[in-house]
């Protein structure tokens, strides 16, 4: 039996491997086309943009992988049959689960991994990224960058700190700002409740002004609100807002927290962050879907009908996920049910082409 569920894994894990390269090689190629006349307009170095779309592969993969692990069970139980391999192995009196245990193992360890992938590879890939395309190829400042706690800017004369930046409102949040003299030494500290980007700058509201003379405060004036012109830009916190999308499990959810405690919803957050654990589940939802629809096809089932079928069942699931979720982000329906409702419809289909397959 050992042997048996060796070939049947080994067979499975080509066709999965087969099928990822097939769609990130499609999905490169759609965007490099679509975004190298910008990057040449931008005169951007060949190895910049290299990097650019070497760190674009690791968030393809999990993307791909629920599609890929579909046509994957189709093909390998499609081949199967074609060759009797599937027939020769019920005479034996060895079931249908036993036959598909070693996908359904296959797959459950492709969900996990996609989950760690998510939490700790595909942002560290997405912020290098970011940082390539912002400073390497658009030539922007290096200077802003966005850790997923706090907000930092530095330029010649001063540091600012923020604890957040909404970009509905364009506003900074929780801001501490350091004017600096000769030396690098602090001579004045602004406290501001937050700031809000207006054409003139940005305008801190509620501050507290602090002089600073040898290390020490020597004089404190509150202030409703102080215009202060940065060098920070606009379009440099319009990269931030992109965070979110690539932000881990762990991450998402200590953010919602700091949204809590600033009195704001983080509803939109919120599904997000379930949305993190429900997708990578659809691996092992395409895997149970994808097994009754071979079995049924049987001999007749051919590579092409698989891969038609994998694409409709795929797409499907995706805009039925995107829908809900949207909806999540929303507030029409809880976080957790928009998250996960896709997985639960397109589960509870499995289960019923299961129940019709001739056992």
């Amino acid at each position: 039996m050992r042997i048996l569920g060796n070939y049947i894994a080994s067979t499975y894990l080509k066709i999965l491997a087969l099928c990822i390269g097939a769609f990130v090689s499609i999905y490169l190629v759609i965007d490099f086309l679509e975004k190298i006349r910008r990057f040449t307009h931008a005169q951007a170095e060949i190895k910049s943009i290299g990097l650019f779309f070497l760190c674009k592969i690791p968030g393809m993969i999990t993307q791909v992988v629920p599609l890929a692990v579909l046509m994957a069970t189709l093909l390998t139980l499609g081949g199967l049959s074609r060759t009797s391999e599937i027939n020769a192995m019920r005479s034996c009196g060895i079931s249908l689960l036993r036959i598909t245990l070693p996908i359904l193992g296959i797959a459950i360890a492709t969900s996990l991994a996609t989950i760690l992938a998510n939490e700790f590879l595909t942002p560290a890939c997405y912020a290098k990224m970011q940082y390539i395309q912002q400073v390497q190829i658009n030539k922007k400042s290096p200077n802003t960058f966005f850790r997923q706690q706090n907000i930092w800017y530095r330029d010649e004369s001063s540091i600012l700190e923020a604890k957040l930046f909404d970009p509905v409102s364009k506003t900074l949040k929780g801001i501490t700002l350091w004017q600096l003299g000769q030396g690098i030494q602090p001579v004045r500290r602004i406290e501001a409740e937050q700031g809000v980007y207006d054409n003139i700058g940005w305008l801190f509201k509620n501050v507290v002004l602090r002089e600073i003379s040898n290390g020490s405060a020597v004089k404190t004036v509150n202030l409703p609100d102080l215009q202060m012109h940065l060098g920070l830009r606009l379009d440099d916190l319009k990269v931030l807002e992109k965070g979110t999308d690539n932000m881990g499990i762990l991450a998402l959810s200590s953010y919602c927290d700091k949204l809590r405690r600033g009195g704001y919803d983080p509803t939109r957050y919120l599904a997000q962050m379930h949305s993190r654990i429900s997708l990578p589940f659809a691996s092992l939802i395409m895997a149970f879907l994808g097994i009754p629809f071979a079995l049924r096809g049987g001999r007749s089932s051919g590579i092409a009908l698989g891969i038609a079928i994998s694409l409709g069942i795929g797409f499907s699931y995706f805009i039925i996920n995107s829908t809900v979720l949207s909806f999540g982000q929303a507030g029409v329906l809880p976080p957790v049910i928009s998250a996960w409702a896709a997985n639960l419809i397109f589960a509870a289909l499995g289960v019923w082409l299961t129940m019709t397959v001739n056992r």
